[in-house]
């Protein structure tokens, strides 16, 4: 059984803790702080402990012993923990969608004798794969874009929309700069802008530019496409309204005020779905041909708890390739980017299936050990 330490006891570290508990093939410990929020996640399954991840020693300390690390910690953190993965010799796995921390996190993989495998969430993540996969079935390609979206089912205020997940995270992606590809050419755009409206089964939405989404798909296709980009899908009007605060406002350089205002106004909810559009374009056959890949995930129950769309989409992200390293399925050293799992493999996984529609199943044989 591998042993596995998830460290964050938030909405998104819980639903980890319970999808890699449940299967009875990973001993999970679950580190945090807040010693409430670990008392309130702790299962008969699941063992808690209290940690301070900014001191460094006692952070290696103790991980020691664990085969894996799961990093669902704000993302500031990634560089401190994937050091002290490192120093164990344990495999490590995180969310971030922040571009330097990933930077960071691959320098450390740089000799490493175990995986580094960042940015494991839903976007980037899963949307990485699916537009590799989409990608693969051009020569040559010329366009790849992606469009993501958690949205609350039952939007009620002027910005139709609810907290799902880490304020910090969406602070962060509103405001920090945005990788893309134009015209053949790396090149950053600002976040919240290159607004378009689009439709999606009869539904009007509008998406933007935010940051971290496309992972290191910039790199992976840089000088074998023409355009390469990223974008949030909110409701309509959301954006403008985003603009309003971060900009006219100036709360965009006053960030814990801006999450405080956030988390003070907008209420949380369980209760909504996920987007996923992926939509790519180049030669086949000798024919200009365009193919895509439209998803939805609902909120729904997992292990035995009611999830939002965003956890289960998330936690099964990240849930996925750990299962797929530890099957040998991903390379078990260095840097591990998203794209080089393959769809077939994540969506017949029994954490990836909730991609295809599935329900999960968390028995059947337990997985191999970890080297």
């Amino acid at each position: 059984m591998a042993k596995v330490a998830l460290i964050g006891a938030g909405k998104i570290g819980t639903a980890i803790a319970d999808m890699l508990s449940a299967t009875g093939d990973y001993a999970v410990t679950l580190y945090d702080r807040d010693e409430a929020s670990l008392a309130r996640a702790i299962r008969p399954s699941l063992r808690g402990q209290s940690l301070t991840v900014e001191t460094a020693t006692a952070l290696t300390t103790a991980l020691r012993g664990n085969d894996i690390v799961v990093n669902a910690g704000p993302y500031h953190l990634a560089p401190r923990i994937a050091a002290a993965a490192k120093e164990i010799g344990a495999h490590y796995f995180d969310l971030t969608e922040d571009v330097e921390s990933t930077r960071a996190v691959r320098r450390l993989a740089e000799g490493a004798a175990t995986a580094f495998v960042p940015q494991c969430g839903l976007a980037p993540g899963f949307v990485s794969i699916v537009a590799n996969h989409l990608a693969d079935r051009f020569d040559p390609l010329h366009d790849l874009i992606m469009r993501v979206g958690a949205l609350p089912l039952y939007p009620t205020n002027a910005l139709g929309y609810n907290l799902t997940w880490s304020t910090e995270g969406l602070i962060n992606e509103y405001l920090n700069a945005c990788e893309a590809i134009v015209d053949g050419r790396p090149v950053e755009m600002p976040a919240l802008e290159e607004l378009e409206h689009i439709s999606l089964d009869g539904l009007d939405y509008e998406a933007f530019n935010t940051s971290g989404g496309l992972g290191t798909l910039c790199e992976t296709y840089a000088g074998r496409l023409q355009t390469l980009n990223y974008k949030t899908v909110r409701y309509p009007g959301h954006r403008d309204i985003i603009k309003l605060l971060v900009k006219d406002l100036g709360l965009g350089r006053r960030r814990e005020v801006l999450k405080d205002v956030l988390e003070t106004a907008i209420p949380m909810t369980l209760q909504d779905v996920v987007l996923v559009f992926v939509s790519a374009s180049g030669m086949r056959d000798g024919r200009l041909t365009q193919e895509s890949d439209a998803r939805k995930i609902y909120a729904g129950e997992i292990a035995g708890a009611q999830r939002s769309a965003i956890q289960i989409t998330t936690s099964a992200g990240i849930c996925t390739m750990v299962d797929l390293m530890v099957a040998g399925r991903l390379p078990r050293q260095g840097f591990v980017r998203q794209e080089q799992a393959s769809l077939p493999d994540f969506l017949a996984n029994r954490f990836g299936r909730v991609f295809a529609g599935e329900a999960l199943v968390f028995g059947g044989p337990a997985r191999a050990l970890v080297a």
